[in-house]
Formats: C-alpha cells, sequence, structure tokens
C-alpha cells in the first residue's frame, strides 16, 4: 500500500484548477471539479503522452497531442484515439491538506 500524497492545501485548487504530483513514480493529476477533488493518471492511454497541457472541459480533460478525452471523475477514456482508460486514484483531504495515493496494488 502506498502512502497518501500531498497534493495542496484545502482551498487552493480553485474548481476547475488542477496540480500534478509524483505517487510513488507515478504521474498523477488532481483537478477540483465544482468543489470535489479527483485524480487520474496523467498519461494519454493512447500513446503515452502527459494528459496536462491539454485544456478541461466540463468533466473531461483533452489530451494536448491527438485530441483523445478521458473522464476527470472515473479515468475511462471518452473518444478515440484512446480506447483504454487510464487509472483513477483516491483522494482525500486530511487535516486540511488534499492527499493522493496509488491503490493499484493494495
Amino acid at each position: 500500500m502506498s502512502d497518501w500524497v500531498t497534493v495542496a492545501k484545502d482551498g487552493e485548487l480553485a474548481p476547475g484548477e488542477w496540480r500534478s504530483v509524483d505517487v510513488d513514480g507515478t504521474q498523477v493529476v488532481v483537478m477540483n471539479l465544482g468543489g470535489e477533488y479527483h485524480a487520474i493518471e496523467d498519461v494519454c492511454t493512447h500513446d503515452g503522452g502527459r494528459l496536462t497541457g491539454g485544456f478541461v472541459t466540463g468533466e473531461e480533460i483533452v489530451c494536448p497531442r491527438h485530441g483523445a478525452r478521458f473522464s476527470v471523475r472515473t479515468g475511462q477514456a471518452l473518444c478515440a484515439p484512446a480506447y483504454e482508460p487510464t487509472a483513477k486514484f483516491p483522494v482525500r483531504v486530511e487535516n486540511g491538506e488534499i492527499q493522493v495515493r496509488d491503490d493499484r496494488w493494495d
């Protein structure tokens, strides 16, 4: 089980903003969607490029390289050229800090 990694203080990420952090060697992007924090792997499953650098529209992040779209809430690939989801991670607010961890091997 990985440790929780602090992303930011609660309230530092305004709705629509994101922050990318390293969690045990995996780049994870944490986003504020309407006051709720969500975390997905910062990788496009189409070609391995980073999703950050693209833009967020509603609850989707658009890959800056080829336009694949992913759900920020679930990691699900929403359109070609990506067909596989990107990993989703648990997020919590603990002692006033937004934290995330990689739970894939728990």
